[in-house]
């Protein structure tokens, strides 16, 4: 009897290795088409059109995808500088960043009331793409252990350049609002290729909370911040 038990619990390991491996190959395939064919859309995009949808008003979506070198230089800049100041240089995670973040969320949830331990933060551009690409909301050891298989993966596969197009032709600036091409058509009325420098500071100041800032997207602290930003941007590398 108890061999068969140990023969079940076998084949039920082996079967779970098997839909984890065939889970990575259909990611890696996924992400290698990315290297010539736009994604339609992301995980947490058609999450948001489904929120969207059964919500209790009619909503507009924009976003227009534009190539790499129809961006502005001065939003890459921004965005580089606000949301993952390393990106030219790591190689898709900031463990730096990681630890600090860990030992941020563990101060905070060893304060009473709180729960189980979450790893929040401390995420670079490619990790935040691999999220928004393939993964939900969920926060979770699990989760953020496939988030950092997707990163390196993606800089395997695409590179800086190509993982930086995608990301400011997907990332959410506002609700229903996805891209730099509808975000300065949003908050500008120009298109991406044409944003100066304080407007390419703004739209980076929001990326943190874009359905907050959208309400106010010329408040003091928006302008103040990126008035901030905009005064070092020639410093940042773009790859």
């Amino acid at each position: 009897m108890s061999r068969q038990r140990g023969r079940s619990i076998g084949r039920f390991a082996l079967l779970v290795m098997l839909c984890f491996a065939s889970l990575q190959i259909y990611f890696v395939l996924r992400i290698a088409l990315m290297r010539v064919v736009d994604p339609a859309s992301t995980a947490f995009q058609r999450s948001e059109a489904w929120r969207l949808a059964n919500g209790p008003r009619e909503f507009s979506w924009r976003q227009s995808w534009v190539d790499y070198d129809r961006i502005s230089i001065h939003l890459k800049r921004a965005v580089i500088a606000a949301e993952d100041a390393g990106f030219t240089e790591h190689s898709g995670v900031e463990w730096d960043a990681l630890e600090q973040a860990w030992e941020r969320n563990q101060r905070a949830e060893a304060k009473p009331g709180r729960g189980t331990p979450k790893v929040v933060g401390g995420s670079t551009i490619t990790q935040q793409l691999a999220k928004n690409l393939f993964l939900g909301g969920e926060r979770s050891f699990l989760r953020k252990g496939q988030e950092l298989v997707l990163s390196y993966t993606m800089e395997a596969l695409l590179g800086k350049r190509r993982i930086l197009e995608i990301y400011l032709d997907s990332v959410e600036w506002g609700e229903g609002v996805f891209g730099a091409e509808a975000a300065a058509r949003r908050y500008f009325r120009t298109g991406a290729a044409s944003l100066g420098v304080q407007q390419a500071a703004q739209l980076a100041v929001m990326l943190p909370a874009p359905k907050r800032f959208e309400k106010r997207p010329g408040s003091p602290y928006v302008m103040g911040r990126a008035a901030t930003m905009a005064a070092r941007l020639g410093s940042v590398d773009v790859p």
